[in-house]
């Protein structure tokens, strides 16, 4: 088939939704269709045979637009809108694949030019609106109404977790397959050397965490560091490097840290590339997923898995949906319980033993890319046999 993917957010960059994006289209060209991405102007291209990207023009005043909505995100949509009406009108698609804000698009086409689409379900708009900006919490349900004709459209939905697969169904989708986050490390090539503990100066006896990826709000940096407070506190060997985020979020963390005393013990290193990330995570002695709001469950976590480190997470539904105390450690998601964990994971060198080779043992099992191309390839059977391809 030839498919217009709709991806209104910077591609490629090392950032959640962007990197499935990627394996999305990596997937659907290696299954043999022709696959037209129609995204922003931010980012790096990519090369897969039978793969073409179209991209909008930069908006005035607009560079690399962050996570989340924002006044520069929607100069983009409007742009990417006047893109998709062009390409559709020249490359015909049989399928438009929609993710995010851009499912809204597609459901326009569908009624102007009878085209179908497939909305793709990274993450619940209303849920991502309503928490980013508190003030519009009494207008939740206006924005899930218009998220559930956004599911109500579709051919199809491809929910990324079980959480966001029972909202798709509540809200009336007609079918769906989910595509679990994976991992793409090549572990069998990974093995640590002490090169993180010595930039950082931390001992070789300390438990070393690892936390990789954007320090936004939701992610649970301050739980983390509030959290290792409480572990020094208690008397446990234990540092913390947290890689990711803008200058003025490390500042922020770094001041946060000196101010509970323990700068010594949380070290913030900056941005670290998705294509060296086996190299960071595979250092560490435990891997942190400390996320406190959403509902999707984060893509860290089935790398961090796939490491064979013990992994702690907190024990909202955005993790607990799809693991368990057997593969990781589930903490409640508050300072002093976190804290606990920390301890008790960094005391005990048999539970991160045992978690790890479960987790890793987990992630093979159903989260590797192998796993999502035939999810992929099932997703869009259902779609072929539903316009009678």
């Amino acid at each position: 088939m030839r498919i217009l993917v709709l991806a209104p957010h910077p591609f490629y960059i090392d950032r959640g939704t962007p990197i499935d994006v990627d394996i999305l289209v990596k997937a659907l060209c290696e299954l043999g269709h022709e696959v037209h991405l129609a995204t922003l102007h931010a980012g790096e291209d990519r090369a897969y045979e039978g793969l073409t990207i179209h991209r909008i023009e930069a908006p005035k005043g607009v560079g690399m637009p962050a996570p989340g909505f924002s006044g520069a995100k929607l100069k983009c949509d409007l742009k990417l809108y006047k893109l998709a009406k062009k390409l559709i009108k020249k490359i015909k698609p049989d399928v438009i694949h929609a993710g995010e804000e851009a499912v809204f698009m597609a459901r326009w086409f569908k009624a102007r030019c009878k085209i179908p689409y497939v909305y793709d379900m990274d993450s619940s708009i209303a849920q991502q609106m309503t928490e980013q900006m508190g003030f519009l919490k009494p207008f939740g349900f206006l924005f899930h109404a218009f998220e559930g004709i956004g599911v109500k459209g579709a051919i199809a939905c491809a929910p990324v977790c079980h959480a966001l697969a029972d909202l798709a169904k509540k809200q009336g989708a007609k079918r769906f397959v989910t595509l679990h986050d994976i991992s793409q490390l090549d572990v069998d090539s990974l093995a640590p050397t002490g090169w993180l503990r010595q930039k950082c100066g931390i001992g070789a006896d300390s438990a070393l965490i690892v936390y990789c990826g954007n320090l936004q709000s939701y992610q649970g940096v301050d739980l983390l560091i509030d959290g290792m407070k409480h572990a020094l506190d208690s008397g446990a060997d234990v540092d913390v490097v947290i890689a990711g985020g803008e200058q003025d979020q490390i500042d922020a963390y770094t001041a946060k840290a000196d101010g509970l005393g323990i700068g010594g013990r949380v070290h913030l290193i900056g941005r670290w590339p998705a294509d060296k990330l086996g190299d960071l995570l595979i250092e560490a002695d435990i891997l942190a997923a400390p996320r406190t709001k959403g509902i999707n469950t984060p893509q860290k976590v089935f790398p961090y898995l796939h490491t064979g480190k013990a992994v702690l997470v907190t024990d909202l539904h955005t993790h607990s949906q799809i693991l368990t105390q057997e593969v990781c450690r589930l903490a409640p998601a508050e300072p002093e319980g976190f804290g606990r964990a920390i301890a008790e994971l960094a005391n005990d060198k048999e539970m991160q033993k045992s978690l790890g080779l479960a987790g890793k043992a987990f992630a093979e099992r159903d989260h590797t890319y192998n796993a999502h191309k035939e999810r992929v390839q099932s997703l869009y059977s259902l779609v072929a046999d539903s316009i009678g391809r």
